[in-house]
């Protein structure tokens, strides 16, 4: 097990992504190691913007249809796990592939138009942008509708964090990069993280995003609002947009098995969701 596979305290995330979101903040460009994926492309939102892997890095195959955007932002940011194999690969190499791997489940086994999530970030830290159109729609302010939260896609974006976390915990180079994905997300859409950010289970009947990744929620949203105060985004309201009273968690009973199917994690989509 290499150090970037070691399972992290989650109050040790703070230091590292203060720093992380200090860098950027100051207009400094963090490198990091040999990629054998091609870069890609920095847009409006470049410094609060952490690296994301485009379709085209990981080959992405081309959907059925394209996805709807709406002209407006989700108001959740849900964590998902993958419900995977905790894999020691941590290559980009790895990353794409265990996206096209889900890419291929969801259209070929489930018969949806794409992959289901709108990101993927794989056990290596390696963020992959998901369900087509979704980068460019993060980017301009916008939401594309995916298949991740049955009955709330319309309002919320999933991420999909690799491995199953019902009794292991995340690695180190995940979670830094969920960090950084969230407070990305929270700045362009103006969202707040202490009431933005929840899991799978806290909207739909499910163990999802496990037992360890949902409890470190708490330090999750704090590590979030403090990377984004380091950076000084400007203009930013303290406490976020107001979440509709229909579109608030209901937090349901967790069930006590987790359906054992490739790539399930719970319910994704509901009778109110478009066909996907």
């Amino acid at each position: 097990m290499t150090m970037r596979d070691q399972p992290v305290v989650p109050g040790d995330l703070t230091r590292r992504t203060v720093l992380r979101g200090a860098a950027l903040a100051s207009g400094g460009v963090l490198v990091g190691g040999a990629s054998d994926l091609g870069r890609g492309t920095r847009a409006a939102h470049a410094a609060a913007e952490p690296h994301i892997y485009t379709r085209a890095n990981w080959r992405a195959r081309k959907p059925k249809r394209r996805a709807q955007v709406l002209g407006r932002g989700p108001d959740h940011i849900v964590v998902h796990h993958t419900a995977t194999a905790n894999s020691n690969d941590t290559s980009t190499s790895h990353a794409a592939a265990l996206s096209r791997a889900i890419q291929r489940y969801h259209m070929d086994t489930n018969g949806w138009d794409d992959i289901g999530q709108q990101l993927t970030i794989s056990r290596g830290g390696h963020i992959m942008a998901g369900r087509n159109t979704s980068l460019a729609a993060i980017r301009g302010g916008n939401h594309t509708v995916g298949a991740q939260t049955a009955n709330h896609n319309t309002h919320t974006i999933g991420i999909e964090n690799e491995g199953t976390y019902s009794s292991a915990t995340p690695p180190d180079a995940l979670l830094e990069a969920l960090v950084d994905t969230c407070a990305w997300l929270c700045a362009v859409y103006n969202l707040n993280p202490s009431k933005a950010i929840v899991g799978h289970r806290d909207f739909n009947v499910t163990g999802c995003p496990g037992d360890q990744l949902y409890a470190m929620l708490p330090q999750l949203r704090s590590d979030v609002r403090t990377l984004m105060r380091a950076r000084q985004t400007a203009g930013q309201p303290e406490d976020g947009m107001e979440v509709p009273e229909e579109h608030r968690p209901t937090y349901p009973a967790r069930p006590m098995d987790e359906r054992h199917t490739e790539f399930f994690h719970g319910p994704a989509l509901g009778e109110n969701d478009p066909v996907t």
